[in-house]
């Protein structure tokens, strides 16, 4: 790439970067992404809701779209294989393609999970914490007759 192709790319990947979101300093003391961005921060409602939608919409595509693509790869993997004693490289190839993608899936799947997880806990986890330090410094209060 020359040197002026460069020098474009970079400046139609700056034109495509808004001016109100600078990476090299915090974000502004109110909260928030920048000007008129909302705050990254979720509520408990929009925990819930991110979670349903991993276990209702996400995990289900992602296991189904695995399916077929198993499916379609190992019709591809018998269309290429031996049938009169020597079979394409092809067929070797796309299996070992993919086992490494099957991998991919299943840490998806995985992962997906996890959040799933963790979105749902997440407001169980700080109420705990919460009901721990409250309890904590009840113990120790001098106004409750200690």
């Amino acid at each position: 790439m020359a040197w002026d192709e460069w020098e474009q790319t970079k400046a139609d990947a700056a034109a495509r970067q808004p001016s109100s979101t600078p990476l090299d300093q915090l974000a502004p003391a109110a909260g928030g992404g920048g000007v008129g961005r909302p705050d990254m921060a979720a509520s408990p409602a929009a925990k819930k809701a991110a979670a349903k939608v991993i276990h209702d919409d996400l995990e289900p595509g992602v296991a189904r779209d695995g399916k077929h693509a198993a499916e379609s790869t190992n019709a591809a993997v018998k269309a290429f294989g031996a049938k009169d004693g020597s079979g394409w490289d092809t067929a070797d190839a796309l299996k070992r393609a993919h086992g490494t993608w099957e991998k991919q899936v299943k840490m998806l799947l995985g992962r997906l999970s996890s959040e799933k997880q963790a979105l749902s806990a997440t407001g169980i986890g700080l109420r705990n914490n919460d009901l721990d330090i409250a309890t904590g410094l009840a113990r120790r209060s001098r106004i409750h007759g200690i």
